[in-house]
């Protein structure tokens, strides 16, 4: 009998009617996280995958505009560099023309300087030539009073005088200016 009795209370076997109340308990459980806790998981889920979803999403549109942005920083780059060789081109041409222009007024400015130097002398050589023909004549007429014994008061006279005694020098030395070159008689 002390088998009977065992076999009756085997603690591993539950009792059905424990069965039923465990499948009830565990049956309004599951209906209460079904209704309850589910969905709200189910909604917490979905938004995390949204999150994470539209986060990388995002992630690719932010990474896909950067490298747009990149391209276009680069295009600008490129045409900035290309703008500043021109300019920097452009500023040389300009500074050769600057530099002709300068060299072409101050050649014309030596031109002009040398131009006036020359009629300067030129005219120098004229007064000289006057002057020494003017001293000449007068010592030419003293010369004259001293051999001839008269004076020579009559200015033609004394111009014819001046004009024998010149001719009788030598022409070239006569005609010779204060450099040595030819300077026409008068």
């Amino acid at each position: 009998m002390f088998l009977l009795a065992a076999e009756e209370t085997n603690p591993l076997i539950p009792q059905l009617g424990e069965l039923v109340i465990g499948f009830l308990a565990f049956a309004i459980l599951v209906g209460i996280l079904m209704r309850l806790a589910f969905p709200r998981i189910e909604q917490l889920y979905a938004e995390r995958h949204d999150k994470i979803e539209g986060g990388i999403e995002r992630a690719e549109q932010a990474q896909a505009e950067a490298q747009r942005t990149l391209e276009e920083y680069r295009t600008q780059l490129a045409e900035a560099r290309h703008e500043s060789n021109r300019i920097r081109e452009d500023a040389h041409v300009q500074a050769r023309q600057i530099e002709q222009e300068s060299r072409g007024r101050a050649q014309e400015e030596y031109q002009r300087i040398v131009a006036r130097g020359e009629e300067q002398l030129s005219a120098e050589r004229q007064q000289i030539v006057t002057t020494l023909r003017g001293e000449i004549g007068r010592l030419a007429v003293d010369l004259s009073e001293r051999i001839v014994g008269e004076s020579l008061t009559d200015e033609d006279l004394q111009r014819r005088v001046v004009d024998r005694f010149l001719d009788s020098i030598d022409p070239d030395v006569v005609a010779a200016g204060p450099d040595g070159g030819a300077e026409p008689r008068r």
